[in-house]
């Protein structure tokens, strides 16, 4: 048998295209194809020896070829480039063969009879569309499309169908995993575009969502919680399971309610139901009462990294959190001020803690006396009320605070650290007109 010819074929641009053998059988009495790898030249050889491809369906596939790698070329770039069109005749050839191969279930007969029976174009657009099928999947568990990345067309039309069927199911994988984590957020009140964090969106992803969507059906929620509704029920099992061993013995109950709910379709049970091991061995950190719950799950302000951020979810809610804190905030003033805001009662607090001494609203002859002496002893320190007030301090009143400080220390400091002989009395006589002494 003669070696096989070449066919030649014209592009748009009169660019001669050379076909040989590795890619159709030609035309010629005499047809030979040489024994490759790529499963499209082992169908069409197998169609041949056993006289299921005809010379008219040769014919054909001489024909769309051309037309095919021109076609392909110009998706990708330009038809009027040889090189363009050499790696166009790369992607055809392997865009038929992961079609024929996959959907053939990799037996040649069947896989013949496909090329029988379809256009070749058309076996070369199946595989085009298994490819984007897939690039279209996710390719990470994240919900910030932004993050998505990956390789496109061009690259997967050259790779093979074993790394096509690789990254097909690690994209199946994360696509079910965000779909249960979306079904899970719906039934808690939450919307699908609501769990794409806004702030560090890489650690909002479906494991986070379904891991608190675990934890809160443990924990009777019915609603999705931002920061602050997270922090309270976790404090709230951390109450009910107290000491150590009811936190032992609260794995089981708590165990027996992380369940895969039944509504939840059957393909995405799995996934779900895969992650409630994580869950229980988290349990003995969570309901650990000597960890903050921040420290335990948020970023800390000394920097460290929580152990278990980014496995959990909230919402992010900036007028929640910022309401939560002031109220938090206030709360906290309230116990240190006794609820008294008048403003001899704010100096008296402020002046003590400035020298040094235990915050206290109202002073008696005889504290105020000793708190004196301590100022003409040891001074004053007007830099620690500053950073009590900034601290502690509802914020939309620290202004005020610092400026009512300030004035007090620019006319009492003189008097105060004075140590001439009627200083104390001097000074205990500001300190009735301006503090709080009783």
């Amino acid at each position: 048998m003669s070696k096989p010819k070449s066919v030649l074929a014209k592009n748009s641009s009169n660019i001669p295209v050379q076909l040989t053998a590795d890619e159709v059988v030609s035309t010629a009495p005499e047809i030979a194809v040489y024994d490759a790898s790529v499963f499209f030249e082992k169908a069409l050889r197998y169609g041949v020896d056993h006289g299921l491809l005809s010379r008219e369906k040769l014919a054909e596939i001489c024909e769309q070829a051309p037309r095919g790698m021109v076609q392909i070329a110009r998706h990708f770039g330009t038809e009027f480039l040889r090189p363009e069109l050499e790696t166009a005749r790369l992607r055809m050839v392997n865009l038929v063969s992961i079609f024929l191969e996959s959907s053939c279930k990799g037996d040649l007969r069947l896989a013949a009879e496909a090329l029988r029976d379809n256009s070749f174009l058309s076996r070369s657009k199946g595989g085009s569309d298994m490819l984007k099928a897939m690039i279209a999947m996710p390719d990470h568990i994240g919900f910030d499309k932004d993050l998505q990345g990956g390789q496109g067309l061009a690259e997967w039309s050259l790779k093979s169908l074993a790394d096509y069927r690789v990254e097909l199911a690690l994209r199946t994988a994360a696509q079910q995993k965000i779909q249960a984590a979306v079904w899970l957020a719906e039934q808690l009140g939450t919307d699908a575009d609501d769990l794409a964090g806004r702030e560090n969106p890489e650690l909002k992803d479906a494991d986070a969502v379904m891991r608190t969507a675990l934890l809160m059906q443990a924990s009777a929620q019915t609603e999705m919680p931002d920061w602050p509704a997270f922090e309270k029920i976790i404090l709230a099992l951390r109450k009910k399971y107290a000491s150590a061993s009811a936190a032992k013995a609260a794995r089981k109950p708590l165990a027996d309610a992380l369940q895969v709910p039944a509504q939840l379709p059957a393909h995405l049970q799995p996934v779900l139901a895969a992650l409630i091991p994580s869950v229980l061995a988290d349990l003995p950190r969570i309901l650990d009462s000597s960890l903050p719950v921040r420290g335990l799950f948020s970023y800390l302000d000394n920097g460290q990294t929580p152990a278990f951020l980014g496995r959990y979810f909230w919402l992010e809610d900036t007028m929640s959190e910022i309401a939560d804190f002031e109220k938090s905030v206030s709360k906290a003033w309230d116990k240190a001020t006794g609820g008294d805001q008048d403003e001899a009662a704010l100096l008296t607090l402020f002046l003590c803690v400035s020298a040094g001494t235990a915050g206290k609203t109202v002073l008696t002859e005889k504290a105020a006396a000793a708190l004196v002496r301590k100022i003409q002893k040891s001074g004053l320190k007007p830099v620690l009320a500053e950073q009590y007030i900034t601290a502690h301090a509802p914020p939309q009143y620290q202004d005020d605070y610092l400026r009512l400080w300030s004035a007090f220390v620019d006319e009492a400091q003189h008097t105060l650290k004075s140590d001439a002989v009627f200083a104390l009395e001097d000074s205990l006589a500001l300190l009735r007109r301006e503090c709080r002494i009783k």
